[in-house]
């Protein structure tokens, strides 16, 4: 028989990574998606007060905002 008693704590660190990749995932998910609406209205708002199109597009902007927003809660 082999002994997994020493080997626990790779184990637990692996776990550890996937539970704050999930965490992630979600807050992610959830600032993207209230972004996107404010993005969408930014852009419009720009390219009609600009008469020409924004170069960053709604989702790249809504999805920018997400990364950034979801990694200061992150490191807090």
């Amino acid at each position: 028989m082999s002994d997994f008693t020493s080997d626990m704590k790779g184990m637990r660190t692996q776990s550890r990574e996937a539970a704050n990749r999930r965490e992630y995932i979600a807050y992610f998910a959830v600032i993207f998606v209230v972004s996107l609406p404010v993005a969408c209205i930014t852009w419009a708002l720009t390219a009609a007060r600009h008469m020409r199109m924004p170069q960053k597009s709604p989702l790249r902007t809504a999805w920018s905002e997400a990364s950034v927003i979801t990694s200061m809660i992150l490191s807090a």
